[in-house]
């Protein structure tokens, strides 16, 4: 009669109790390698990703935003001057002015314009003010740039400065 030996042992360390006595089978090589493989791409693709929104950020920064500072137009070309006829204006205490006065036009202006509204201007702008107001040479430049402000509004840009050619106070 034959005799069967069987061997008993413990568990071995790192096996399941309970279930198999094996530990879980190591993957090969070659499966490993496929599994680190597609994390290196993707990892390559966002970092290249990364460098092109970089580059396009360094070269709108540098290249396209430019100093920031606004565009200034350039101031318009002179044209054709009208001359208004002189006015006498009522000043302050029972003295007058008379006032004569030329617009320069832009060159994009095309046809004269009417001087009622230039004449109606000055008139608004002067009378009433006192003979040492008006007798003031830096009181008078700006009562002058302020009547070539509103000539320049009133008509539109087409009146880029006003010269007075008659400024006689009694």
């Amino acid at each position: 009669m034959p005799i069967e030996q069987r061997v008993i042992s413990g568990p071995k360390i790192g096996a399941k109790i309970g279930g198999s006595s094996s530990a879980a089978p190591t993957p090969p090589p070659e499966e490993e390698k496929k599994k680190r493989g597609p994390s290196r791409k993707v990892l390559l693709v966002v970092v290249g990703v990364l460098v092109l929104l970089l580059a396009g950020a360094g070269a709108y920064f540098f290249l396209l935003k430019g100093d920031g500072a606004p565009k200034v137009e350039p101031p318009p070309e002179p044209g054709a001057v009208v001359t208004v006829d002189a006015v006498s204006i009522n000043l302050a205490d029972g003295h007058y002015l008379r006032l004569g006065m030329a617009l320069q036009l832009t060159a994009d202006s095309h046809e004269t314009p009417d001087t009622a509204r230039a004449l109606d201007l000055a008139i608004a702008l002067f009378s009433g003010r006192s003979i040492t107001e008006v007798s003031d040479p830096a009181t008078r430049d700006q009562l002058k740039a302020d009547l070539a402000h509103q000539l320049a509004e009133a008509y539109e840009g087409e009146v880029m400065d006003v010269y007075l050619t008659n400024y006689v106070t009694q």
